[in-house]
């Protein structure tokens, strides 16, 4: 706050909320200068707000927390910053009415760099080995999730068991709603389970990931059911190499959109790069999707302890869809795959 110029901040992002001091509930907003920190949240969060709020100071509203935090801000300081990216505009006007009339419209700024995403990069030791533990359910995950992929199973099925394991195995949730496309539906990058039936012959793309301990995790593997056709085996090679190579560029001091490159340069060599239809990547922490994103031009430079995926895909409408996805970790020299689980050609 000091390096910005920001007297004051007002942070109501819940997964930011949690990072700063702890806190899980639903509804808070914590409020911020430089010599004070109050969390403010309702009646609901007596217990849990006094048990998990670290470093400040526990308000239960009466009414609106958000309107008092602010109220408490409106005495102390001159202007509140906040992350624009992360509030609406109802959620501003609300902010506003907690401040008297004359100063109200000048009373908030909206940051430039949002304070807390810039914090969030990069994962300390805490933060990395939580990761380590939610990747690796999920790898269990998968290898237990085989011996069930069989012909006229639906993919709903399929995932109802992916999720019911990682419930039994101590998961707080699925970071995203589970995906599993089969068939010509593998080629839908997003083709969340339907009451489609597992093929025959053809491809089966299953991507997750679970919450453990508040942080996700995030993995693509691609299987085949049946005998495959040249072409079939040919492209998930080419994707298995372009993955592999993205992979192997993950190193402190190079840029996300080099990584990118790495990826779509071996699938522009095979003649598939126009099938590879979204970005390489993303960060990923306490959410599934955070700073930085892999992707072409993106001129952030990776550094130790960001956490980022890789999975590149290739997509033929129609026909069928392939992708492989790793969490990789930077380290001080290079990098550590999170997901070691096989990305060998599986074939049941």
């Amino acid at each position: 706050m000091q390096q910005q110029g920001v007297e004051a901040a007002l942070v109501t992002h819940l997964p930011d909320v949690r990072y700063l001091c702890g806190f899980t509930g639903s509804n808070a907003a914590l409020a911020v200068t430089a010599r004070k920190a109050v969390l403010f949240t309702d009646g609901r969060y007596i217990a849990q707000a006094k048990a998990e709020a670290q470093g400040v100071r526990v308000v239960i509203a009466k009414k609106s927390a958000l309107r008092e935090a602010c109220s408490w801000l409106g005495e102390l300081a001159e202007q509140a910053s906040f992350d624009s990216e992360h509030t609406t505009v109802a959620e501003l006007e609300g902010m506003r009415s907690g401040i008297d009339t004359k100063r109200r419209r000048k009373f908030f700024a909206s940051l430039k760099v949002p304070l807390v995403t810039e914090l969030r990069l990069v994962k300390d030791a805490d933060e990395l080995q939580l990761m380590e533990q939610a990747a690796f359910l999920g790898c269990q995950i998968f290898e237990a999730t085989l011996p069930h992929l069989e012909s006229g199973v639906t993919e709903t099925e399929i995932a109802a068991g992916m999720e019911f394991f990682a419930r039994s195995l101590g998961a707080e949730g699925m970071s995203f709603e589970t995906i599993v496309a089969s068939g010509v539906r593998s080629a839908l990058p997003h083709g969340r389970a339907t009451q489609a039936k597992l093929p025959r012959n053809g491809f089966v793309t299953l991507d997750f990931g679970v919450i453990l301990n508040g942080y996700c995790s995030d993995m693509t593997r691609t299987v085949y059911l049946g005998k495959p056709s040249a072409k079939e085996r040919a492209t998930y090679d080419a994707v298995l190499d372009a993955q592999q190579a993205a992979v192997e560029a993950v190193r402190p001091g190079v840029t996300c959109g080099e990584v990118d490159e790495a990826a779509r340069s071996v699938l522009r060599k095979a003649k598939l790069a126009d099938y590879f239809t979204h970005s390489t990547g993303h960060g990923v922490g306490l959410e599934i999707h955070e700073q930085p994103r892999i992707a072409a031009g993106q001129e952030t430079v990776l550094e130790p302890g960001m956490v980022v995926t890789i999975e590149p895909g290739v997509y033929m409408t129609g026909k069928f869809g392939i992708r492989i996805e790793d969490m990789v970790a930077v380290t001080d020299r290079a990098h550590k795959v999170l997901t070691p689980v096989t990305k060998a050609w599986i074939e049941l």
